[in-house]
């Protein structure tokens, strides 16, 4: 493999940033139990909920240690903490499914686990199908990061070297609508998918994907800035089984200016999605259908739950016509506000 080698010398990070990203705590299987049945109690406390899917609770600690023949030696560890809960309402073929959950690197910013159970409770009860139609499309942020691991996917290095991405030869172009902006940022405190440096040692920076809307670098290990003829973005992943691949870290989407209110303001009829289902996106064309559910907006409110309708486009028009509100929150390794 021509592309196949240890990065640069000169790209080896020199300095090991304190990234917060271990709290130190451990606790044990009956702590992590009664966090699950709290969040499993509180579920099945609110009105109309019939049935729970289960409630879980976990912890862990990675550490990680590279070590390079050219002289790099680093070491970090990260802790996790989470709690999930899935419940059923209605009864019969009228039966509705929801979930939510909590994750973070301290404790302390963990979400209760009330909270997690009161999320979950199904509010989508009897929910309508509608006709085929092009209206306007909200994404909550439960789903809208989505769209950034799409746009992601098609900057990733090992796809441009492909030929495989819909964006291929769009550097320097505009991709998104003006004034959007889709950052990496290895070198957030806590972050999720923090880390100080990359797969193969390199020292990893803040990296603008997007600005203004106009497509600025790919995502790139060094053996795909080789077949690229480009330097590596510091964006190596690895495991203990094979070599180093591109991927993201944090992954956002920058916040807009817009209320989500006032993104549904002007809104006579549109739909809210809250949930995807498939994985139907094509990264060599663009096109995308996926199954959706969620809520049906009507004169800018949310009104009554829908489901079994297929949200269909090409990703190259959505990331021309998004617009995106003003209430990003980071809660996973990828994240983005609402979406319209």
């Amino acid at each position: 493999d021509p592309y196949c080698g240890l990065a640069a010398k000169s790209r080896l990070a020199t300095e090991i940033a304190d990234l917060d990203l271990d709290d130190g705590q451990e606790p044990d299987a009956d702590t992590l139990a009664l966090r699950a049945e709290a969040a499993e109690k509180a579920a099945l406390d609110v009105a109309g909920v019939t049935n729970s899917m289960g409630a879980g609770a976990g912890w862990s600690r990675s550490q990680v240690a590279l070590v390079t023949s050219d002289g790099f030696e680093g070491t970090y560890s990260g802790s996790s903490h989470s709690i999930s809960c899935s419940v059923l309402a209605g009864e019969g073929t009228g039966m509705e499914r929801d979930y939510d959950y909590t994750s973070s690197r301290h404790l302390s910013e963990l979400d209760a686990p009330e909270k997690v159970g009161k999320g979950a409770a199904v509010k989508r009860l009897n929910p309508r199908k509608m006709k085929s139609q092009a209206v306007p499309v909200i994404y909550d942020p439960r789903v809208s990061g989505g769209l950034v691991g799409h746009l992601a996917g098609a900057v990733s290095g090992a796809s441009v070297a492909r030929g495989t991405s819909f964006l291929k030869d769009r550097m320097g172009q505009q991709v998104m609508a003006s004034g959007l902006a889709i950052m990496d940022d290895p070198r957030i405190i806590r972050g999720r998918s923090s880390k100080p440096f990359d797969g193969e040692g390199v020292a990893a920076d803040k990296l603008a994907l997007v600005e203004d809307g106009v497509l600025q670098s790919w995502i790139m290990d060094s053996s795909s800035a080789r077949q690229l003829g480009l330097e590596t973005s510091g964006r190596a992943a690895r495991g203990t089984g094979g070599p180093p691949g591109p991927s993201t870290t944090n992954l956002y989407m920058e916040a807009g200016k817009l209320s989500v209110e006032e993104l549904m303001a002007d809104i006579t009829e549109g739909f809210y999605i809250t949930e995807l289902i498939g994985m139907g996106v094509n990264g060599i064309t663009g096109d995308y259908s996926r199954g959706a559910a969620g809520y049906w907006i009507e004169n800018g409110e949310l009104t009554f739950p829908v489901t079994e309708i297929t949200v269909a486009g090409n990703l190259k028009d959505m990331f021309m016509a998004m617009t995106p509100a003003s209430d990003l929150v980071f809660r996973y390794g990828t994240n983005a506000p609402t979406m319209r």
